[in-house]
């Protein structure tokens, strides 16, 4: 069993946490999560590391006793190597999910490779448009791209409205894994949980987030207790299958914000929450007056708000859409894993930029609530990218690291989809319950309290 690591250590250290109690977590078991030059497997298990000791951190303030006796949390790298690929193990009424398009994934371009990111009908219509493809075939687009340099198909498909990248040869610039900013306000009195591995009981939590890595972080906060109701427009279709992944702990309603009523309603909400999550590129809820200096001037005292983006929060890139697969093409992730001097870009053995950072957001979220609120967190896929090129030490033994079985880790419930079998949470705090209900189906409400 590993006391703590170094990753775990960075993680806490950039969150705020006390040194002094990186050791009461502990790691046990094998990992899937070990394969090829980045250390995955150790950011991996920091992640919900942090997670799981932000949670226990949490329960002994609410309890009212002092930080220094936070209960040590063992966990275990088969939960955590089955949960960052949570998307392969679901099954929706025993059928497989659809992961990848046929339109997303690598192509050769003139002079490299592109990656392509078209799950959604509105960017493979716009990928279509961007390069006047003849039909929506991986055939037609591939024909396309090669004749075509790599940044041209960027550039066009980006202008479109469409989601492409260059694969990149080097890494990135650096980017910070979170940056903290304190409004100095103090929220209300949470009191004793009743509970101690639910201690985010009775927090109601406004979900802004698509996709993974916002989804992961506030299923993970309703995993231990909190009200999420996550709030889309129903002018922006989702996926079935992963709100199915990651839908567990919340419920989820429509709104559109261009709708008066709808404002209205959303407006009320966001005057009873005590953290909202955003998982929108920056610039697209400053539209709403949603950013994150709107929502603490207006939200209640106390509020916490964590946003996540894909590229980070300054630079060119910082407006763009952007998706974890993207995000190692571009910051040099995928050519650290491909076959060598233009050879296929290749990928992490997991989402893990996604998922890693998931658990990092929801980690920032019961750390700033120990401290009582009045605090905004960013992240982005970007950060957690730069944190493992650079920082994330390689130091757990590489023997065993696939040796685990994912089994011990998958569990079925019913649900709003039918019967899934989905990959239980790697914290060690139980399980959900109940599966999610069928996406935007819920009343856009707050449970009592």
């Amino acid at each position: 069993m590993t006391i703590f690591d170094g990753g775990t250590r960075q993680a806490w250290g950039a969150l705020g946490g006390a040194d002094e109690l990186v050791g009461r977590v502990a790691y046990r078991g094998g990992s899937g999560l070990g394969e090829g030059p980045l250390p995955v497997r150790e950011l991996a298990r920091a992640t919900v590391g942090v997670c799981a000791l932000a949670a226990a951190e949490l329960a002994v303030v609410r309890a009212g006793r002092a930080a220094d006796e936070v209960e040590p949390v063992v966990v275990d790298e088969g939960a955590v190597a089955t949960a960052f690929v949570s998307e392969r193990h679901l099954r929706v009424a025993g059928r497989a999910p659809v992961n990848f398009a046929p339109l997303s994934g690598f192509w050769r371009a003139a002079d490299g490779w592109v990656r392509t990111h078209a799950n959604y009908p509105h960017h493979r219509a716009a990928l279509v448009r961007a390069l006047g493809l003849p039909s929506a075939t991986p055939e037609a687009l591939r024909d396309a791209v090669a004749g075509r340099g790599a940044v041209e198909v960027q550039e066009l498909a980006y202008g479109a409205g469409g989601l492409a990248v260059a694969v990149a040869g080097e890494y990135g610039d650096p980017q910070p894994l979170v940056e903290v900013r304190e409004s100095g306000s103090v929220g209300r009195e949470l009191g004793p949980a009743a509970q101690p591995w639910r201690p985010a009981a009775g927090v109601r939590v406004l979900d802004l987030t698509r996709v993974i890595a916002g989804p992961v972080a506030t299923r993970t906060l309703g995993l231990l207790g909190a009200d999420v109701l996550r709030i889309d427009s129903p002018r922006l279709a989702e996926s079935d299958d992963a709100h199915a992944d990651t839908g567990f702990g919340k419920r989820s309603a429509l709104l559109d914000l261009a709708d008066a009523g709808d404002r209205a309603v959303f407006e009320g909400l966001l005057a009873e929450a005590d953290v909202v999550v955003t998982g929108y590129r920056p610039g697209a809820l400053e539209r709403y007056g949603l950013g994150a200096e709107e929502l603490m001037a207006r939200g209640r005292a106390g509020l916490v708000v964590a946003e996540l983006c894909a590229w980070g929060w300054r630079g060119p890139w910082a407006g763009r859409r952007g998706f974890d697969s993207l995000v190692q093409a571009g910051y040099g992730v995928a050519a650290a894993y491909g076959d060598g001097a233009g050879g296929a870009p290749g990928a992490l053995p997991a989402q893990a930029l996604d998922h890693g950072t998931g658990y990092l957001v929801a980690a920032g979220v019961l750390r700033a609530l120990a401290a009582g609120g009045g605090r905004s967190l960013r992240f982005s896929l970007a950060g957690t990218a730069s944190w493992l090129v650079r920082e994330v030490p390689a130091d757990v033994p590489a023997c065993g690291a696939g040796a685990y079985a994912a089994e011990p880790w998958l569990r079925e419930v019913e649900s709003g989809y039918g019967v899934l079998r989905y990959a239980g949470s790697p914290l060690p705090f139980g399980g959900w319950g109940r599966g999610p209900s069928r996406w935007g189906t819920d009343r856009a409400e707050w449970l009592p309290r």
